[in-house]
């Protein structure tokens, strides 16, 4: 694998993936495929839990996450101190708003196109007026609305990098200007961004983003990455915490908590060590294909999707180019009915409310994006 485009080898990619001698799956976004890569990572983890048992922490498994912290940052771009590992997007959207003062701001902005992770975190708290934006065409949200939205008392402005619903691609840069202009913070949920969107976070200007590997990163549950700019960091004092977050990890002293210096002060405990391995996995895998190529090969993948569609007389309402993902809704009357057809037939993918949902990603190929769309078609 090379992150050179004249040197891409498809049949070595799709090697990587054992699920794909099985399935024609196309349903990355809601998780992706296990590599052989992160099977190994596994593997050695779980032959030196039967060797070493704890003492494989101090020697290995502390070092492993440290590697992935470095490997996460490379990528989307960031510093490594950037960077605390928590257990979810949930985890990491209440730590960030356990960490933040509101004083006399109480107001949040979210849309209806976000996943409801996001508007659930203030919606369960009385003290939070939550604004809930609404799309007017079922695929976007406007820059202009945010704008109309926020003012004084606004705290954050809390929206997804790409809707999970539509594959509407945000600019994350100008919604950071806008929080940032009514003095109000941003962050973003990134899970459907981060593996299948170019990020360079440091330029963005957004305080907090959060994504992970479950999805388009290949590494599994039970994971997620937050992002903190760096010069927050120190201004912030999380009111959860845990013994990870703390310079004094190991002294076990109940009276000595002092708040790391980097992103680690948010952290929650001990991270799930078998993603930790299986995440480091395909991110490797992606480090080697590049981004650039992903981007490449997922454009081709959802534009040849999408004509095959409309050939196929299937009506699809699409973001405008620019703003578009590998994320592809088809309007169905049987969703649920037409994805397990697809299945029957080795075919993965999912569904929403009114829609057959497919997420093809760089390691899939255009003949079974071929047979879905024909075995849809025919049910």
């Amino acid at each position: 694998m090379t992150s050179d485009p004249s040197e891409f080898d498809l049949s070595a990619v799709r090697e990587e993936f054992p699920i794909l001698t099985r399935r024609s799956y196309l349903n990355s976004c809601s998780l992706g495929a296990l590599s052989k890569r992160s099977e190994q990572y596994l593997d050695e983890f779980q032959e030196l839990w039967h060797d070493m048992g704890a003492s494989a922490w101090y020697q290995h498994w502390l070092g492993r996450i440290e590697d992935l912290r470095i490997h996460v940052a490379d990528f989307w771009g960031s510093s490594a101190a950037e960077i605390a590992f928590l257990p979810s997007t949930s985890a990491a959207l209440a730590m960030v708003g356990e960490s933040v003062p509101g004083g006399s701001r109480n107001k949040v902005i979210c849309t209806e196109l976000d996943f409801p992770t996001l508007p659930y975190q203030w919606v369960v708290k009385p003290e939070i007026e939550l604004v809930v934006l609404e799309s007017p065409d079922g695929i976007r949200i406007d820059p202009e609305q945010f704008s109309a939205a926020v003012d004084e008392r606004t705290l954050f402005v809390a929206t997804s990098h790409v809707f999970f619903t539509t594959g509407y691609v945000q600019d994350i840069s100008t919604l950071a200007e806008i929080a940032h202009n009514a003095g109000a913070y941003c962050i973003i949920d990134g899970y459907q961004g981060a593996g299948q969107v170019p990020l360079r976070l440091t330029d963005t200007d957004v305080d907090f983003y959060t994504a992970g590997p479950l999805k388009w990163l290949c590494g599994g549950p039970g994971l997620a990455y937050l992002y903190v700019k760096s010069e927050l960091i120190n201004q912030l004092k999380p009111r959860i915490t845990s013994w990870f977050a703390t310079t004094q990890q190991f002294d076990f002293n109940p009276s000595g908590f002092e708040y790391r210096p980097d992103a680690r002060r948010f952290e929650l405990g001990t991270p799930a060590l078998p993603t930790v391995h299986t995440a480091l996995g395909g991110q490797e895998v992606l480090d080697a294909v590049g981004i650039d190529q992903i981007l490449h090969l997922n454009t081709q993948l959802t534009n040849h999707l999408v004509n095959k569609a409309h050939n196929l007389g299937f009506e699809i309402t699409l973001p405008e180019l620019g703003h578009r993902s590998a994320i592809i809704m088809i309007p169905h009357e049987n969703p649920p009915g037409a994805v397990a057809h697809l299945a029957k037939q080795g075919i993965i993918v999912d569904h929403r409310p009114g829609f057959v949902r497919i997420s093809p990603h760089f390691y899939n190929t255009k003949e079974e994006i071929d047979q879905c769309i024909e075995t849809l078609a025919n049910y």
